[in-house]
């Protein structure tokens, strides 16, 4: 057998592998989906028991919404990424535009101070930002959840890349044609970054709708509870556990990311490859 031979039966062999690999970690990904499922359609007793023959029912969701106020929680946690993901916008776009495109002292130091964020995981600053919303007075309120969260490092750096990739002679022919820095952004630099800011928004509202611990550590009250906090009240029950109720209730704090996704996924798809996201 020649060595050509040999390179093609090993990357085939490589392949394999791959695939194999691929379908495992698809399976164990997609077990506690399935298995919450079950437990949120069919009657508690069924809950460790695969029975194809068992009724349907929508009677655990009932309980669920009925035993916890889902209602709120829902409406604190659009309430908490609508404003984040407002925010951020904002300031990211007005950060990214001036590290672009506008030269000034200090730049590049900024710039690595910026990245540096990148590295700092979020759990590190949780007592700091927890003393400075008591200091602001803020506890307990929607505003101090996602107050540490308005300036992002990662959507500075995103869109920095974007709006780098923009050709000068488009913002030459709007200055030109007397537009100011920022009639330049609205109209030159941000449709043309469209795709980077659905990639972008999806990516926080994603993680923003999902966080837990700095939301559970701010929060102890119904009026100011994300969904993620308030699933978790709900399940520590002195009462006993029945998972088919909260297989339910978390059923429904997911629904709406799932369902985005699946309605949306080309989409979705798209605008990260097209912002570089991998």
């Amino acid at each position: 057998m020649s060595a050509a031979a040999h390179v093609y039966e090993r990357r085939g062999a490589g392949r394999a592998l791959e695939t194999i690999a691929a379908w495992v970690l698809g399976v164990v990904w997609v077990l506690p989906l399935l298995y919450a499922l079950w437990t949120a359609f069919h009657p508690s007793e069924f809950s460790t028991r695969f029975v194809l023959a068992a009724p349907l029912s929508l009677e655990n969701f009932a309980k669920a919404w009925q035993a916890a106020p889902f209602a709120r929680y829902f409406v604190n946690t659009v309430m908490l990424v609508t404003m984040v993901l407002a925010a951020q916008l904002v300031l990211v776009t007005l950060a990214a535009y001036a590290f672009a495109r506008f030269e000034f002292p200090g730049r590049q130091v900024l710039f690595a101070l910026v990245l540096v964020q990148l590295m700092v995981m979020p759990d590190v600053l949780l007592v700091e930002n927890y003393r400075t919303m008591a200091g602001l007075g803020l506890k307990d309120t929607i505003l101090a959840i996602g107050l540490p969260y308005f300036a992002s490092a990662f959507g500075i750096f995103l869109l920095r890349q974007a709006f780098k990739q923009v050709p000068k002679e488009l913002d030459e022919a709007a200055r030109v044609e007397g537009c100011s820095p920022l009639g330049t952004l609205w109209r030159v630099y941000v449709p043309l970054a469209r795709p980077t800011y659905l990639a972008y928004a999806l990516v926080s509202v994603s993680y923003h709708w999902n966080n837990f611990l700095w939301p559970l550590i701010i929060t102890n009250s119904v009026e100011s509870r994300p969904v993620t906090v308030g699933l978790q009240v709900f399940s520590a029950t002195d009462q006993g556990i029945d998972w088919s109720i909260i297989n339910a209730a978390t059923l429904m704090t997911t629904a709406p990311l799932l369902i985005a996704f699946l309605l949306f996924q080309r989409q979705f798809v798209q605008s990260f490859i097209r912002a570089g996201i991998k």
